[in-house]
């Protein structure tokens, strides 16, 4: 079980997990988890080494290599239209919903929700307020590669997301994603817009490949590849 924990700022903290990455957020009174990993076992006692304020979790969505050790959790933050796809990975645990514009209040740190349906049904955002950043979970990367296949994605949803995220983005100086590259520019969410945009439009040309037993078009649009149905 290989991970590193890397220290973002003195109450910030990310823990790489092979492929992808979650987050420790402390506040004056409690501490968030913002995922719980892919393969490591022990995402709860990693946090508990790093702060000794009460513990909570937060699922940005519910795709396997987010929802690891949930089960270290008898609750967790999730939006509600995850929980199809939560409950056929077989993980417990009860989902306290969380909505667009709802706000969790670690003690002089706020997150608000932001919601980004279309890579899943009920993927969220966690804007950390007075640090100006967004943890974006998967829909927002750079050099990496955002999955758009499967009967749980939905492309013209992702597009509207992001058109909607683009008004807020005076809200924000940096994006950190769970995958690939970390931070990233707050431009990357435009062009995301754009290339999807092209993608419907066939003015993007996908390479055919496979995945998962799935087989599915890669459409490099030079920054991020969109694997797509």
């Amino acid at each position: 079980m290989n991970y590193e924990i890397i220290q973002m700022n003195r109450n910030t903290w990310r823990i790489e997990d092979g492929g992808v990455r979650f987050f420790l957020l402390a506040g004056k009174e409690k501490a968030l988890l913002v995922d719980s990993g892919m393969t490591v076992a022990i995402a709860k006692e990693i946090a508990q080494s790093l702060t000794d304020l009460p513990l909570f979790l937060l699922n940005t969505h519910a795709d396997r290599d987010h929802i690891a050790c949930n089960d270290q959790f008898d609750q967790f933050y999730m939006h509600p239209d995850e929980e199809t796809v939560y409950r056929r990975s077989g993980k417990p645990g009860k989902i306290l919903p969380v909505r667009q514009g709802d706000v969790i209040d670690l003690g002089e740190r706020k997150l608000e929700i932001i919601e980004l349906p279309g890579h899943t049904p009920g993927s969220i955002a966690v804007l950390d307020i007075s640090s100006r950043v967004l943890i974006s979970g998967d829909p927002i990367q750079r050099n990496g590669r955002i999955f758009m296949f499967g009967s749980h994605r939905n492309m013209n949803a992702y597009i509207e997301s992001l058109e909607r995220l683009e008004k807020r983005i005076e809200d924000f100086d940096e994006i950190w994603p769970s995958h690939a590259d970390i931070p990233i520019s707050t431009d990357t969410i435009g062009m995301l817009k754009e290339g999807a945009k092209d993608i419907l439009a066939g003015k993007v040309q996908g390479q055919d490949t496979e995945m998962h037993g799935h087989k599915i078009k890669a459409y490099d649009l030079g920054f991020c590849t969109i694997l797509g149905d």
